[in-house]
Parts: structure tokens; sequence; C-alpha cells
């Protein structure tokens, strides 16, 4: 009797394995990843310009990519030198506006996911139909300069 008192808790309802529930497991890494991303770009500083990570694209050609300054532009952004931010990159904003939507969505799609289990096939579709609509928006210099390359 006990036992069966315990699975009707609501607080058991919610027990789950990340490794068991793929998009709750991607939402964590993907969230992670920006959050390690929005982090590398406060730690570094655009004045004494450290990031370690150079462009290889110029390292090896001379020649600027869409992509060179895109930390700069994200540190700029993240200390609100908007105007400046631009100057190292144009595409910085359309990116960082990319990065932090998506940090949020994964927290509220999350959510959702948990709470609404009958509409995890719908929310899985719009995430993916979405944030697919995103990313190419906020990616598309890089995909057409990827493609002209090629």
């Amino acid at each position: 009797m006990i036992h069966s008192m315990q699975t009707s808790c609501p607080a058991v309802r919610f027990r789950f394995s990340l490794k068991d529930d793929p998009y709750l497991l991607g939402n964590l890494v993907f969230a992670s990843v920006i959050l390690m991303i929005l982090l590398y770009s406060l730690v570094f500083s655009p004045d004494r310009n450290d990031y370690p990570v150079v462009c290889i694209h110029e390292k090896i050609t001379g020649m600027p990519c869409p992509s060179c300054g895109l930390s700069h532009s994200l540190s700029l952004i993240l200390r609100g030198r908007i105007d400046e931010a631009y100057t190292w990159n144009e595409n910085g904003m359309k990116v960082f506006i990319f990065f932090v939507s998506q940090f949020l969505l994964r927290i509220f799609f999350s959510r959702y996911y948990l709470n609404y289990p009958d509409f995890r096939k719908q929310l899985i579709i719009t995430d993916i139909s979405g944030s697919s609509l995103l990313f190419f928006i906020a990616f598309m210099p890089f995909i057409i300069h990827i493609c002209k390359w090629l």
C-alpha cells in the first residue's frame, strides 16, 4: 500500500534520467555551450585583445572572413558598447540575439516539455522549426561565405 502511494506522488511522476530523454539532454548541452560562449565573451576583454581563439582562415589566407571580430563584437555587446560592436563585426548582434534567445528557449521548452507531456511532439516540431529559422537568419552571411568558398 505504501509503495502505490509513493508512485502516485507528483514528485515521483517527474523523476527522469537525462540519458533516457534525448530532447532534455540536448537542451541541457546546448544551453551549457551557449553559456560557455557568453562567459568566454565576458572573461576575455576586447580592450586587451587577449582572446585565445584566433581566426584560422585569416592566419592561412591573410584575408578576413565573416566571423573575424565576432569575439570582440560579442564581448562589446555584453559590455553595452553596441556601436563599437558593429565596427568589429556587423553580424555580431544577430549572433548575440540568436544565442540569448536560444538559451532562454532551452529553459522555456524544457519546462514546457516536462509540464505538458501530451504536447511533446508538437513542441519538438515547433522548437526545431523556429530554432532553424532563427539560425538561418543569424548565420546566413557565414553560410553564404562557406558556399562561395566551396
